[in-house]
């Protein structure tokens, strides 16, 4: 048999395995925006930073490609950031 205290850190690493897995659901299911152009672009991010959703307003696909590219960037590096913040 284990020592009594083996029997405790077995204890309190099942409990703190437990737990990680309860945070890793609550990251899982956060939704973090970030945004561009004053809105015209929003992306939503979990608190595990995959990529859920992306909204363009159909105004900026009247925009070259290169704008519309970074408007993209920008509102994903910002969810990114968002996320980041939250999960902390």
């Amino acid at each position: 048999m284990f020592p009594k205290g083996m029997g405790n850190m077995m204890k309190q690493a099942q409990q703190m395995k437990k737990k990680m897995q309860q945070v890793q659901e609550e990251l899982s299911e956060m939704e973090i925006e970030g945004k561009s152009g004053g809105g015209m672009v929003k992306i939503i991010v979990n608190g595990k930073k995959d990529v859920k959703s992306i909204n363009i307003n159909p105004d900026v696909l009247k925009e070259d490609v290169d704008m519309i590219e970074d408007l993209i960037l920008a509102a994903i590096n910002q969810a990114m950031e968002n996320a980041e913040k939250e999960s902390q």
